[in-house]
C-alpha cells in the first residue's frame, strides 16, 4: 500500500505547515493593539470595589 510509505508526502506536509506557520506569524505580528493599556485617554478612576457579601 503506497499511502503507508511516508517518504513522498511527509516532506510536503511538514514544509507546507512550516510555510503556513511562518507566514501567519508574520501577518499577525503586523497588527497593532487598538486598546493600548498604556494610553493616556482612559480616565483615572481608582475607586475601590468591594464584594456585596462578607
Amino acid at each position: 500500500m503506497p499511502q503507508l510509505d511516508p517518504s513522498p508526502w511527509f516532506f510536503v506536509l511538514s514544509s507546507s505547515w512550516a510555510i503556513f506557520l511562518i507566514f501567519s506569524t508574520l501577518k499577525i505580528s503586523k497588527f497593532t493593539f487598538l486598546n493600548d493599556p498604556s494610553s493616556s485617554s482612559r480616565k483615572d478612576d481608582n475607586n475601590p470595589w468591594t464584594w456585596p457579601w462578607p
